[in-house]
C-alpha cells in the first residue's frame, strides 16, 4: 500500500512500512539536513539511529532521526538546518 507525504513542499508516495529515510532515498532525495554552522548536507549515514546525521523535521517536529521514523500518509516532511531550533 503505498502513502502520500510532502517533502519541502513536493508531493512524494512512500510504501507503508518504510521510514522516512527509506522514503525519501527512494524518491532520489540524498540530503535532507544542513550542518549547524557550515550548512553542509547530510542524509542517511548509519542507518540504524547511531549517528544522528539523518535529523529531519516532520509535522512541525525537529529532530526527528528519518532513518527510523516510519513515514505515515500526510506526513509533511521538511530540510532541517542546524539542531532545528530556528
Amino acid at each position: 500500500m503505498s502513502v502520500q507525504f510532502t517533502f519541502d513542499g513536493h508531493p512524494l508516495t512512500a510504501q507503508s512500512g518504510q521510514t522516512v529515510g527509506g522514503a525519501l532515498l527512494a524518491a532520489g532525495v540524498r540530503s535532507w539536513r544542513t550542518t549547524r554552522f557550515q550548512g553542509r548536507p547530510r542524509g542517511l549515514f548509519c542507518g540504524i539511529g547511531v549517528c544522528f546525521d539523518c535529523l529531519v523535521t516532520v509535522n512541525g517536529e525537529p529532530n526527528v532521526r528519518a532513518c527510523l521514523a516510519p513515514i505515515a500518509d500526510g506526513d509533511v516532511v521538511t530540510t532541517q538546518a542546524g539542531d532545528g531550533r530556528g
